[in-house]
């Protein structure tokens, strides 16, 4: 089996009460056979769009020689340095392959300048001389990835390379970016469009970035083929149907899944889980919310009673493990057997939730927010206090009558009902600054809830959707930096320290008028600042 899913305990009892009626209404042959009608009506035009994702593999399979003879052809001319500027899908996938493969590939998906620039100027994989830019947007008009490409242009141009040599598209058939890219004499990848974004692991968008880094794609669509029987089955033992109920059946049902990754040998993967779930069902206001956390978490040792782990290992049917962790989902795979599974799981999961698991309804207002602040910015709205150069604004005064950071974090904490979780939201350079993550467990620990942190803008192509339509039970920590240096971008009348200062004063404004409570700092220095942050935090 290349996929092996144990449960115990309360979730035991809750797939034991599930997966008959999933088996008995045909949901994994439904699935398969691609029936837009399992989710109701309201969902059916979408779904009737977007389940191409169950024939990936075959489609795909011819993608893999063309793919492996572009990288010799780069090779050949010095160009071993792969670059990726995408977003959400388009980015967590590719990540997460190459980072299993153990193959060097360098992820754009932050509008922070220093990342940006971190991304111009090279790595141990080798500099700009060396290097090939993969473009990957679904819609073609994705504002951070039309941004990375004008900024890796004229960059090329600046050294004197031609950027039809070194850039390479992959985005949807008709979008305006195959046109543009085409015009431009770029190398196209066109995907298949009846795959939404967050279902695109096994298609052009997966396969092109980690490919071209030097992942071996023909084991990975193997590994994938080997579990679509499984899942195509109406039976009680398929693995989707399972995890399907494990994660979205029962009445209380528990709306947040914590992630552990404990031994296993597959990189990055609850990050991909994460935008998966959360993008597909926070809407509505139900969902379930994804929450990435280390195997020493606060949330393992409290386990509160809506928080569901599931734990990522090697051997999911060893007995230490099964007897260890009782009540847990413990999942266990090949990297391929894993996409497969949580894409037909999460899909079952929608029809669990009532929801439309294809739709991301919330995911526009905050770039309508953003595209609003670009075109008239407006006056900086003044800080409620500071200290230590740290600038502190609230959507609720109240939020700041201590007059401290630590007041101010106990009071965004004291709004948090028996159900509530913490976002934290950085949208700072996390090259620069990759231990500010660590707060996540600090703030976790002081607020005694589940607790999620997402590097911005990357989350808001992830858990962003959650946050605004899912319910209204969490409370906002954004952390922002000030742009020194900042970058142009080439023909628009804004810098990319403009543009993540709008991402992130659009996405606080949207969360506001949906009454999230929001607190914002800006960091005038985040290496020296970020200890203050660690002690109020504490």
């Amino acid at each position: 089996m290349s996929f092996d899913i144990r449960v115990s305990g309360r979730v035991k009892a809750v797939v034991d009460d599930t997966v008959p009626g999933l088996v008995s209404d045909l949901l994994a042959s439904g699935v398969t056979a691609q029936d837009p009608t399992l989710w109701g009506p309201g969902a059916q035009d979408e779904a009737s769009r977007r389940l191409g994702w169950v024939q990936a593999v075959s489609v795909s399979r011819p993608l893999v020689d063309e793919i492996s003879a572009l990288r010799d052809e780069l090779t050949r001319k010095g160009l071993t340095r792969v670059v990726l500027a995408g977003m959400g899908g388009s980015s967590l996938a590719p990540e997460v392959i190459a980072g299993t493969a153990g193959v060097p590939l360098t992820v754009l998906d932050s509008t922070a300048p220093g990342e940006v620039l971190a991304a111009i100027e090279g790595d141990e994989a080798g500099g700009l001389a060396e290097t090939v830019l993969v473009v990957s947007s679904k819609s073609g008009s994705t504002v951070e990835t039309d941004a990375a490409r004008r900024v890796f242009e004229s960059a090329f141009r600046d050294i004197g390379a031609d950027p039809a040599e070194r850039i390479i598209v992959v985005t949807d058939p008709g979008s305006p970016l195959e046109a543009s890219a085409k015009d431009a004499g770029y190398r196209v990848f066109t995907a298949d469009p009846t795959v939404g974004g967050r279902y695109s692991a096994l298609t052009a968008f997966g396969l092109v970035p980690a490919g071209l880094a030097g992942a071996d794609l023909g084991e990975l669509l193997d590994e994938a083929d080997a579990t679509l029987l499984e899942v195509a089955i109406d039976s009680p033992d398929n693995p989707a149907l399972i995890l399907a109920a494990a994660i979205a059946g029962g009445s209380p049902r528990r709306d947040k899944l914590g992630l552990v990754s404990d031994g296993t040998h597959i990189q990055g993967l609850p990050d991909w889980i994460e935008q998966l779930i959360a993008e597909s069902t926070g809407k509505d206001g139900t969902g379930i919310l994804p929450i990435v956390l280390l195997p020493v978490s606060p949330e393992i040792d409290t386990c509160p009673d809506d928080l569901q782990i599931v734990r990522l290992v090697d051997e999911a049917n060893e007995f230490h493990l099964f007897d260890r962790h009782e009540g847990e989902i413990l999942v266990s795979g090949s990297l391929g057997a894993q996409f497969v599974v949580w894409e037909y799981a999460t899909a079952i999961a929608g029809r669990l939730l009532g929801i439309d698991p294809f739709d991301q309804p919330d995911v526009e207002s905050a770039k309508a927010a953003t595209r609003a602040l670009l075109s008239a910015p407006p006056k900086p709205t003044p800080a409620a206090f500071s200290v230590d150069a740290v600038d502190v604004r609230v959507s609720d005064p109240a939020l700041a009558a201590s007059g401290t950071l630590e007041g101010t974090l106990d009071a965004l904490w004291a709004r948090l009902g028996p159900d509530g979780y913490v976002a934290i939201q950085a949208y700072v350079d996390r090259t620069r600054l990759p231990e500010l993550a660590g707060l996540r467990e600090l703030v976790a620990a002081d607020a005694g809830r589940p607790t999620t942190f997402g590097w911005g803008p990357r989350f808001l192509h992830s858990t962003g959707q959650y946050h605004k339509g899912g319910p209204a039970t969490g409370v906002f920590l954004q952390i922002v930096e000030r742009a020194d240096p900042d970058v142009q971008i080439p023909g628009l009348p804004f810098t990319f320290g403009r543009l993540i200062a709008a991402q992130a004063a659009g996405d606080a404004q949207v969360l506001a008028d949906h009454g999230r409570p929001v607190v914002t700092l800006t960091l005038t220095d985040p290496a020296a600042e970020v200890l203050a942050l660690f002690e109020a935090a504490q």
